[in-house]
């Protein structure tokens, strides 16, 4: 016999867990997982940075919205999820300037060689730093989620990849694993995997393509000062932070992929530590381990939240791009908004048509729902 859910969430990284962190306690709430641990993708393998001069405009809105929820959420945690670490950016005066935003300010190269005395001098004539960026406690941030919604009532399960899934009467019915669900809401929040669970419930893809990223953990010889900013080249060629003694480092290559568990390839991170040998003074001695992770995105690089037009009751919640921590939180709080007025509608299909900027109570958020609303919130075709 199927188990009945309200809603019934499909991935169980950052969109997935944020999600029924929000919808939990206000409606029943199931969330499926392919793999045998919870964030074992993308999620796990993030640059752990919240960076609110990083991405589009309505990128930047959600990373805003998103610090101060997980902000209000800190003063009840044992530790912080945030810790202030600013994001500078070098390269040359064009490649800066072009990057730049509104919550960048430019600084001088001896303002940014202060900042990070490893940088060589000669290697970048600009500079932009950006003093409202976090480090974020990943593992404590998709933790404080699932305890959130399990406490709350929701179901989790992993191990339970979705075969088959298809509109019955008012809802869905669907099978993953071993398990069978029905629910008048399906959340497609299965990353890289989204278009192919889209093809399995018989919906029309959107074109997300997956993007290879590449990061390692290397040793140096000279560890970066405790409080040094993120560092990353303007042109996109490398970024850098500190990591205890050792240094995080990437090659922040934007490759296409399919969807799978990514590995770095041979090369890409030898090429990357002979490149920081030569703009840095860390001297990277060893590479203790690398990963790669799989960053989703539409065409146009704005994240896919809404019900889909042609499809009641499925509900896109994916392509966020390498953006999944710094707009999670808004954008659940906003999904779950649109979720919930949808189910107090006459019907979904109703719903899909609904603009974040007409979704009922959505309160604080309604600066980053006004922004949305002006790209994309509902999914049409």
């Amino acid at each position: 016999m199927a188990a009945q859910y309200d809603v019934l969430i499909v991935g169980g990284g950052i969109a997935g867990l944020s999600l029924a962190s929000a919808l939990a306690g206000n409606c029943s709430v199931a969330l499926v997982e392919a793999e045998q641990e919870l964030a074992y993708h993308t999620s796990s393998r993030s640059a752990r940075q919240l960076i609110p001069s990083y991405g589009p405009p309505v990128v930047q809105e959600l990373t805003v919205r998103t610090l101060e929820l997980i902000a209000a959420r800190d003063a009840g945690l044992p530790e912080p999820v945030l810790t202030p670490r600013s994001f500078m950016l070098i390269g040359s005066e064009q490649a800066v300037a072009a990057e730049a935003s509104g919550h960048m300010r430019s600084i001088t190269q001896a303002e940014a060689l202060e900042l990070c005395p490893a940088l060589v001098p000669d290697s970048f004539a600009a500079a932009g730093l950006d003093t409202g960026s976090f480090g974020c406690n990943a593992p404590l941030l998709l933790e404080d989620h699932r305890q959130r919604a399990l406490a709350a009532g929701a179901d989790i399960i992993t191990g339970a990849r979705v075969h088959s899934a298809q509109r019955l009467g008012s809802g869905w019915q669907v099978g993953a694993g071993v398990e069978a669900f029905e629910a008048g809401v399906l959340v497609n929040a299965a990353g890289a995997w989204a278009d192919e669970l889209a093809v399995i419930s018989g919906v029309e893809k959107l074109g997300l393509q997956p993007y290879r990223r590449t990061a390692a953990i290397a040793a140096v010889e000279r560890p970066l000062p405790e409080h040094s900013p993120m560092v990353a080249a303007a042109d996109n060629t490398f970024y850098f932070r500190r990591e205890g003694g050792d240094v995080l480092i990437s090659p922040s290559e934007s490759l296409p992929s399919g969807p799978e568990d990514a590995k770095p390839r041979p090369g890409d991170v030898e090429r990357l530590v002979a490149r920081l040998n030569q703009v840095t003074t860390l001297g990277i001695t060893e590479v203790r381990r690398a990963w790669t992770g799989l960053r989703t995105e539409a065409a146009d690089g704005v994240p896919v939240a809404g019900f889909d037009a042609e499809a009641p009751g499925f509900y896109w919640l994916a392509g966020q791009g390498g953006y999944g921590f710094q707009t999670s939180s808004a954008m659940a709080e906003l999904a779950a908004a649109q979720i919930l007025a949808g189910q107090q509608s006459a019907g979904h299909q109703s719903a899909g048509h609904r603009n974040a900027g007409e979704t009922a109570d959505a309160g604080p958020a309604s600066r980053t729902a006004q922004a949305l609303a002006a790209t994309r919130w509902s999914v049409r075709r």
